[in-house]
């Protein structure tokens, strides 16, 4: 599903989010409200910010689709 540019937009300023992080986003299909909604609040120390967040659930699927890919190329 194709989101508004505005809401991206938004996004991207309310989690001080870059070019990158957006592209990573969108290529995971996250939605640009949960990714607001991730934003860490004071009383939540143990929440990574939302730039590190997707970074690291983008790595995460990378990882996981090489594997896969690297099992599907054995058999």
């Amino acid at each position: 599903m194709a989101y508004k540019p505005e809401l991206w937009e938004e996004a991207k300023k309310k989690c001080r989010l870059g070019e990158e992080e957006i592209r990573m986003a969108k290529e995971m299909g996250l939605n640009p409200r949960s990714l607001i909604k991730n934003i860490p609040n004071k009383k939540e120390p143990w929440k990574a910010p939302v730039k590190e967040w997707v970074r690291d659930m983008y790595e995460d699927r990378q990882a996981k689709a090489a594997k896969k890919a690297a099992r599907k190329s054995k058999l």
